[in-house]
């Protein structure tokens, strides 16, 4: 049986145990990028007349002291390259990365003592032996006392997988859903339109990426309702399709996927034009519009548009009238409606949506204004960040809720997340070098994108089951066909009954 597999989470900071010999650094030269680990050898070279003037030595841990502290202030993953028999040292390591919330795990190199000394003699200048006969016996004391110490870790030094922190722990979480499964449906969004077939190629890659969608199990397709692209994803020159439009191609491109924006900005169109469109919608794709709604906040996108982008009071209002008008465009008579912000004569809409309501789904987390909105109108909402926020947001929801006599059972919670897949580790690593911008660390955009195995995002997405949310909404950086089938494993992970899209 080979040697256990050492995962770590990014990021991290690692601290090296063994004595001289025992090969530290040539572990960390193999499983780590070269910068990230801090040698105290090197350092000595830095500072003194060479890696074994032990002269140095101190200048040389006050210069990895002042490396470590910057470095874990940047949250940059760093393996510390020392002896680590001495535990004060240890201690002031792990209480560094205490202070800036770094996790801070141990590996011990447990390699006999005939293969020191060996390794030892064959250098260009060994370490008494003498002295390294102290370091080996300091060793199995040293062990005993790592698990007192608090690490978050302690590993034998074995192949190493790092992963971003929020896949730390998925493969506990992914064994309960298999011991006891938990349904979720998923989601998935499309933020991008910019493929490298350029605009002639749009509507092809599109449509293809739909019908794999619905062949994998995807229950809803989203888009986003901007006009340029957002910061969060791109330059604004991206290529950027009206939201609309796309959905409505869509929705003839596909049979049963459910079609929405997450979510469409209150300020864009007349309010009574949105009802229509949604109407529309629903109408042409057999019943399977979603209707998100949002306040709007990328202002220059009305300013390039012309749009008046009004003061976050006003635009709340209009979100409101929006939750209160658009059921009464699409119910039966035709009554007036007058809100805050829009005042409608008669609320006309022919054809009628063809389901009895359009579920109305609101984009935002803010836990005062834009959670008791959902309380009071929405059928569903879209809570943002990892699963111990959505569980205390979901918490303020259910008390909104209670206010508001409603049941949370009666409100879809949804999540949207960025995702990338492989069928191991090897395939994710592949697929991080070769997506990542020359600008990103791997271990940056692996944090970014939740980089990830299939039983890694199973156990990831069981968190958030957990936290209460009903359907996953995902979009991918390698978002085409064969990225989505792939993605088909970790929804066949999760029972599809229950409430959601």
């Amino acid at each position: 049986m080979g040697p256990v597999t050492v995962r770590l989470p990014i990021p991290c900071l690692v601290v090296l145990v063994g004595p001289s010999g025992s090969g530290k650094s040539t572990w960390a030269a193999e499983h780590f990028r070269p910068g990230q680990t801090v040698a105290s050898d090197d350092l000595r070279a830095l500072v003194g007349e060479g890696r074994y003037d032990q002269r140095a030595g101190t200048d040389a841990f006050d210069v990895l002291d002042l490396v470590l502290e910057r470095r874990l202030r940047r949250w940059l993953t760093t393996v510390v390259d020392t002896l680590g028999l001495d535990a004060t040292r240890r201690g002031q390591y792990q209480a560094a990365a205490a202070r800036h919330g770094v996790p801070c795990h141990v590996v011990v190199f447990d390699t006999p003592g005939s293969v020191c000394r060996a390794r030892n003699r064959a250098r260009d200048r060994p370490v008494p032996p003498k002295v390294l006969t102290g370091q080996l016996a300091a060793l199995a004391p040293t062990r005993a006392a790592l698990a007192d110490e608090g690490f978050e870790g302690v590993h034998l030094a074995g192949p190493v997988e790092l992963v971003p922190r929020q896949l730390f722990s998925a493969p506990q979480h992914a064994a309960r859903q298999r011991e006891a499964p938990m349904p979720l449906r998923f989601g998935l969004q499309i933020p991008s339109f910019t493929w490298e077939s350029g605009p002639p190629g749009i509507a092809a890659r599109l449509g293809e990426v739909a019908a794999a969608a619905e062949q994998a199990g995807f229950t809803s397709l989203w888009v986003m309702d901007h006009f340029v692209q957002i910061p969060q994803v791109g330059p604004e020159w991206q290529d950027m399709l009206d939201s609309y439009t796309a959905l409505g191609f869509l929705a003839g491109r596909t049979s049963t996927i459910r079609l929405g924006t997450l979510v469409t900005g209150v300020t864009y169109r007349n309010l009574a034009h949105l009802a229509k469109i949604l109407a529309t919608l629903d109408v042409v794709s057999g019943g399977r519009a979603i209707c998100g709604l949002g306040a709007a906040w990328h202002e220059r996108e009305h300013k390039l548009y012309g749009w008046e982008f009004p003061p976050t009071k006003v635009r709340y209002d209009l979100l409101e009238d929006a939750l209160e008008l658009l059921p009464l465009m699409w119910g039966s008579g035709n009554p007036r409606y007058t809100g805050r912000t829009i005042s409608i004569p008669e609320a006309i809409c022919y054809p009628r949506p063809l389901q009895a309501k359009i579920p109305v789904l609101v984009g935002g987390s803010g836990e005062t204004k834009t959670l008791r909105l959902v309380a009071r109108y929405a059928d569903a909402c879209n809570l943002f960040g990892d699963p111990a926020t959505v569980r205390r947001k979901v918490g303020i929801l259910g008390s909104h809720c209670f206010d508001e006599g409603r049941t949370l059972a009666s409100i879809t919670v949804t999540n949207l997340s960025t995702v990338l897949v492989g069928r191991s580790r090897e395939e994710v690593d592949r697929a991080v070098e070769r997506l990542r911008p020359r600008s990103a660390s791997p271990e940056d955009f692996s944090t970014r994108v939740s980089a990830g195995t299939i039983e890694d995002q199973v156990g990831r997405f069981r968190q958030y089951v957990d936290a209460g949310v009903q359907t996953a909404i995902v979009n991918m950086p390698d978002l085409d066909a064969a990225a989505v089938e792939r993605f088909a494993d970790v929804i066949a992970a999760f029972p599809q009954e229950g409430r959601g899209w």
